[in-house]
């Protein structure tokens, strides 16, 4: 058994084709908008999740500048006060293109449990405890149960029990003899893995649009859900508030619970 602490670590992000785009705007006569990119008028560099974001509200309404539509005599040129009306006119949907992915490392079946109930906008990909045999049980202990040193012993003698439960099994079904069939590893280590507790420490991607990142980094870190996925999602807005503070930066943190100013995006 081994100690562990759930890790986050953002892998992908929209990525944006700007000569697609500037084909786009030439076709529509949008070109003004991507002009402010060659003019530094935005950040040093470019933000490609906020800005396909904008894209794609603008878009809806051809408000890429004054009079490409008849109903709009005025546009917004700040993308952050633009994005910042996005979100209090609640025009989630265009948030929907836009996609971060984690893995998520080190987070107990406890955790996985409740944030697959979260499917709308998610794409999953987890290890399979099928395929990947035990040889030892990496764990998360709070804080609180950490201070309480009988809680402690008493938790880690029983998982360094079942632990050694697991190298028992793989010895017992000779798992590693020579000749032993791939098929004939999996049937017995879908088998071991009913020993192991939920609380083990296992691994998943985890991709979701920011519509929903919203809502669930809201939902899961709110004081009445489970402390290590109020853990997590603290760490997930952290990461997302640098990556496309437009987007995320109507949040306070208020005793560990992000709040929106923006609900129902």
């Amino acid at each position: 058994m081994k100690r562990v602490e759930p890790q986050v670590r953002l892998i992908s992000r929209p990525q944006l084709d700007y000569d697609a785009i500037a084909d786009y705007l030439k076709e529509v006569g949008g070109e003004s908008w991507l002009e402010r990119f060659d003019r530094g008028d935005l950040d040093d560099h470019l933000n490609d999740p906020q800005n396909l974001a904008e894209f794609a509200g603008r878009l809806c309404y051809r408000s890429w500048e004054p009079g490409l539509n008849p109903n709009v005599t005025r546009v917004r040129t700040d993308q952050d006060a633009y994005l910042g009306n996005i979100l209090a006119s609640l025009h989630g949907s265009v948030l929907e293109h836009v996609n971060f992915g984690f893995v998520l490392h080190n987070v107990s079946r406890v955790l996985t449990h409740e944030l697959i109930r979260h499917r709308p906008g998610v794409a999953i990909s987890q290890e399979s405890l099928r395929f990947v045999r035990l040889t030892d049980l990496p764990f998360w202990f709070p804080d609180w149960a950490q201070d309480d040193p009988e809680l402690m012993e008493r938790a880690e003698a029983m998982l360094a029990q079942m632990e050694e439960f697991q190298l028992w099994m793989a010895d017992h079904f000779g798992l590693d003899d020579e000749g032993v069939k791939f098929a004939e590893k999996k049937h017995k280590t879908s088998f071991m893995r009913r020993f192991a507790p939920e609380g083990v420490a296992t691994g998943l991607v985890w991709t979701a649009n920011v519509r929903t990142l919203r809502h669930t980094l809201e939902a899961r870190t709110a004081p009445g859900a489970e402390e290590e996925i109020r853990l997590l999602f603290h760490r997930i807005g952290e990461t997302l508030q640098k990556e496309a503070p437009a987007l995320f930066g109507d949040y306070t943190v208020e005793d560990g619970a992000w709040v929106p100013q923006w609900r129902k995006v």
